[in-house]
């Protein structure tokens, strides 16, 4: 029951060299509830690796492997998808695409995503929250955490005035 209402995207790629991206997505797709030829073409479309449907996924960037692993996450109308810091490695192009993505998919589904980029949080996130050493630390909605916390470090630099006077 709940491998069909979960969906999980780990921070390395666990993805086969030698399968295609649709591949993929028809392999996972047999596990949820849902025809997975329908949710395939689909979700190809919606993460724009259609394209690159009949690639090998050995050959595909690495922001192309991250879309991927988080089409499977999505796959099959997971309501539940937990996403361990998706945006890792690639560029910033990718990285904004991959969070055209995730906020495409947001509704109806409760997504638990970890990340060590602020903004990344903030752009993705109804509700923040901060763990060190394994506990928690704070909660809030990005606008409580601003509000609450600040936007961000203050730096005061206070210079001592010197004088150079030349003596004879």
């Amino acid at each position: 029951m709940i491998q069909k209402n979960m969906g999980v995207c780990m921070q390395h790629n666990v993805l086969f060299s030698y399968l295609t991206a649709k591949e993929h997505l028809l392999l996972y797709g047999y596990i949820k509830p849902q025809d997975p030829a329908l949710n395939c073409d689909m979700t190809l479309k919606d993460t724009g690796l259609y394209n690159h449907r009949h690639k090998l996924t050995g050959s595909l960037s690495g922001g192309m492997k991250r879309k991927l692993s988080i089409a499977i996450a999505f796959l099959g109308g997971s309501r539940v998808v937990i996403l361990d810091e998706p945006t890792t490695g690639v560029d910033p192009c990718s990285r904004r695409s991959i969070w055209e993505i995730i906020s495409k998919n947001k509704k109806g589904r409760t997504i638990i995503l970890s990340t060590h980029h602020l903004d990344e949080a903030g752009v993705l996130s109804d509700r923040i929250a901060f763990l060190e050493h394994g506990g928690l630390k704070c909660c809030g909605s990005p606008f409580y955490l601003k509000e609450t916390f600040g936007d961000g470090y203050h730096l005061t630099l206070t210079k001592e005035k010197v004088c150079n006077c030349v003596r004879n």
